[in-house]
């Protein structure tokens, strides 16, 4: 993996994941490509989860510098 891939923000990650998807519901991949492309797949998610925890996590420290102690969940209405 390059040091640009490794870096890549997290929209570059969720634009590289999609693309994926893409190409993988259209079926026309031979068997060990589809392999490769689950594999990055994979490997993207993981990146993009440690991407949010790493938001979520200053997230709070701010919330915490500011005096308040947690964050409030979205009212279900606001969920995607």
């Amino acid at each position: 993996m390059t040091t640009e891939k490794a870096s890549a923000s997290f929209e570059e990650t969720l634009s590289e994941l999609e693309a994926i998807v893409n190409e993988m519901e259209n079926g026309d991949l031979p068997l060990n490509k589809a392999l490769e492309k689950f594999e990055r797949g994979i490997a993207l998610s993981r990146q993009g989860q440690q991407s949010l925890e790493n938001a979520e996590q200053k997230v709070k420290i701010l919330l915490n510098e500011q005096g308040e102690e947690t964050l409030q969940s979205l009212p279900e209405s606001e969920q995607p």
